[in-house]
C-alpha cells in the first residue's frame, strides 16, 4: 500500500472503512472505547507537589500558567452522520457563520497589484487588500510571492484550489519567517479562516543549511498563535522549516509537567488539509484547547530541524501543553510518528486527545504516545500525561527510517502515558522487514491504566511477540489485553517483563 504526497485524505473514511471491515456502527463503536476508557481510567492527580525545578524551568515559570487536566465545560464526542466529532463542533459552526457575517468586503488581490507569476513581490498588494481586517481576500488561480501575510480578525484568506493558487515565500525572508499568521499573537485575534489555498514555505532559498528552523514557534507554512475560532480548510502546505501548520499559543514554554504557556489558542479546525517536506511536523498543536484535526494527510518529512539522524518529524504531533484534542479519519506516511502525543521533559503532556480513525502507512512508529523525560525508575512521574482514548487505528507496514536511525519500527508504543483506550484497530507488519526480536506494540516506562481491546495483529516477522507489557523498576501496569487476534507475530502473543503481575489477559489468539 502506498500513500503518497497527492493522496486525497478525503478518501481516508472509505479507505478505513474497506480495510477495517466494521462489524458493529460507528456510534456502538464509540461508546464500547467510552465505556473501556471508563473501565481502566483511574484518578488522575491534582495539581502537582513542591519539587525542586530547574534554572531553565525557572527561567519560563513566569510566562507560564497551572495546566489543568479537567475541561471546565466537560465536552465529550457526539455522532455527526458518517463521523465522531467534538461536542462543541455545532458551536464553532455557528461561529463560523459569525465570521462571514462580520466581513464588509470582499477583495480580489490583483486589484490592488498583486501578480502571481511567481516572481513579482506581491507582499505590498496583501496588505493593502487585507487592511484592518473584515475582508475576504480572494487569491485566483498563480504563484503569489510574498515575504509574509498577516491575517487580523475577521479576515478569510481563500484561493482557487489548494493546486492552483500558490503563496510563495520570497527568496529574500529569513529563516525565522513565518508564510502566513494571524496578526497579533500577542494581544491575540479572532475568527480567521485560511482555505482553498498552496503554502510553499520554499526551504531552497536557504541552500544547504543543516538546521531549516530559527526555534520555538517559527519558521512555519501556516501559525495560529493566541487565536480563537480559526479554521484551514483545504490548505496544502509544502517545505516548511518547521511545520506545515502549528496552532499555538504566543511563544512555546517549558517552566516544567505541570505548567503551561498562556495565550493558547482555542476553538480551531484544521480539515482537508495535506503537507510534506517539513523539518519536524506536518501539523502540531501546542499549549492550546479544542482542537480538531480532520480529513488531513501528512508525509516525507525532511526533518531538516533536526540533528541528522535524530529527526523526530511527525504526521501529526500533539505537543507540550495542549488539550482536548479530537482527531478524524487522518492519514500518515513515511514519518517517523504518525500521530505522536507527546510532550519534553520540561513541559505538560497533551492530555484530553480522542483518536477515531486513523491510517498509518510505512511510519517507523505509527502511534507513539510519550512523555519524554519521565520514563526511567529515576525519573519523576509525569503528572500531565492522561486520558487518551483510540478506535479505528491502522498501521500498515512500520519499518526503518535513517531520520531517526536507532529506532526500532513498531505500530503503538505507550510510555509514561495513564489513562489510556485503544479499541477496534488493525496493525499489519512490513513482509519485507525483519522485526528482530522487537515488538509490535510496547507498553513501557511507567505507563499505566492502558488497555488494548478487540484488535488485530498481523505478520510482524521475527518479533518478540506482538504485545509487549514492562516488568523490572519502571513497569507498565494496570494493563488490559481483550479480544486480540495476533498472526505470524513472534513466538507468543504476550510477552511480559520481570515482575510485572499487574496485566490482566482476556480471549487472547495466537497463530
Amino acid at each position: 500500500m502506498h500513500l503518497s504526497e497527492y493522496h486525497d485524505p478525503r478518501k481516508n473514511r472509505e479507505l478505513l472503512g474497506a480495510i477495517l471491515k466494521d462489524d458493529i456502527t460507528l456510534a456502538d463503536m464509540t461508546a464500547e472505547t467510552r465505556s473501556l476508557f471508563d473501565e481502566i481510567r483511574a484518578k488522575e492527580p491534582g495539581m502537582p507537589g513542591r519539587r525542586k525545578h530547574s534554572w531553565d524551568e525557572r527561567i519560563w515559570a513566569p510566562l507560564a500558567t497551572l495546566n489543568d487536566l479537567f475541561d471546565p465545560d466537560g465536552y465529550t464526542e457526539r455522532i455527526e452522520g458518517e463521523d465522531v466529532v467534538p461536542e462543541w463542533k455545532p458551536h464553532l459552526d455557528a461561529e463560523y457563520e459569525k465570521l462571514e457575517q462580520g466581513m464588509t468586503r470582499c477583495v480580489n488581490v490583483e486589484d490592488f497589484g498583486a501578480v502571481g507569476d511567481g516572481v513579482t513581490d506581491c507582499t505590498d498588494a496583501f496588505r493593502r487588500a487585507i487592511g484592518k481586517g473584515r475582508v475576504d481576500v480572494f487569491v485566483p488561480k498563480g504563484i503569489f510571492v510574498v515575504r509574509h501575510i498577516k491575517l487580523p480578525s475577521l479576515t478569510r484568506l481563500r484561493g482557487s484550489g489548494k493546486g492552483a493558487t500558490i503563496l510563495r515565500l520570497h527568496d529574500a525572508a529569513p529563516k525565522r519567517q513565518r508564510l502566513v499568521m494571524n496578526a497579533n499573537p500577542f494581544r491575540g485575534n479572532h475568527h480567521v479562516a485560511v482555505e482553498n489555498i498552496g503554502l510553499d514555505w520554499n526551504v531552497e532559498r536557504l541552500g544547504d543549511v543543516q538546521n531549516t528552523s530559527a526555534g520555538n514557534n517559527f519558521s512555519s507554512c501556516l501559525t495560529f498563535a493566541k487565536l480563537t475560532y480559526g479554521w484551514a480548510k483545504d490548505v496544502a502546505a509544502k517545505n516548511p522549516g518547521l511545520h506545515c501548520f502549528d496552532v499555538s499559543s504566543t511563544l512555546y514554554n517549558y517552566g516544567g509537567d505541570g505548567r503551561r504557556a498562556r495565550g493558547g489558542s482555542r476553538f480551531v479546525w484544521i480539515d482537508g488539509c495535506s503537507g510534506h517536506g517539513f523539518g519536524d511536523d506536518g501539523v502540531t498543536t501546542h499549549h492550546s484547547d479544542y482542537i480538531f484535526i480532520s480529513n488531513s494527510h501528512f508525509s516525507d518529512p525532511s526533518g531538516r530541524s533536526h540533528k541528522e539522524g535524530f529527526s523526530n518529524s511527525n504526521g501529526i504531533e500533539i505537543d507540550d501543553g495542549s488539550r482536548f484534542v479530537w482527531l478524524l479519519n487522518n492519514s500518515t506516511a513515511r514519518c517517523f510518528g504518525g500521530v505522536e502525543i507527546k510532550a519534553h521533559a520540561t513541559s505538560s503532556a497533551a492530555t484530553g486527545v480522542f483518536i477515531s480513525g486513523h491510517l498509518s502507512v510505512n511510519d517507523n512508529r505509527s502511534f507513539n504516545f510519550r512523555h519524554i523525560g519521565h520514563h526511567s525508575a529515576d525519573d519523576p512521574d509525569s503528572v500531565t500525561a492522561f486520558n487518551i482514548l483510540a478506535q479505528r487505528l491502522v498501521s500498515v507496514a512500520p519499518i526503518h527510517t535513517d531520520m531517526y536511525a536507532g529506532s526500532a519500527p513498531r505500530a503503538l508504543v505507550v510510555s509514561g502515558y495513564r489513562n489510556v483506550a485503544v479499541n477496534r484497530f488493525l496493525f499489519i507488519g512490513d513482509p519485507e522487514t525483519d522485526y528482530a526480536g522487537n515488538p509490535a506494540v510496547a507498553i513501557q516506562y511507567k505507563s499505566g491504566h492502558a488497555a488494548l481491546a478487540n484488535g488485530r495483529i498481523l505478520g510482524f516477522k521475527n518479533a518478540k511477540s506482538a504485545v509487549y507489557v514492562a516488568g523490572g523498576r519502571q513497569p507498565a501496569t494496570d494493563i488490559t489485553l481483550r479480544n486480540l487476534r495476533c498472526n505470524a507475530t513472534g513466538s507468543k502473543a504476550v510477552s511480559v517483563g520481570k515482575g510485572n503481575k499487574t496485566v490482566v489477559q482476556e480471549d487472547i489468539h495466537f497463530c
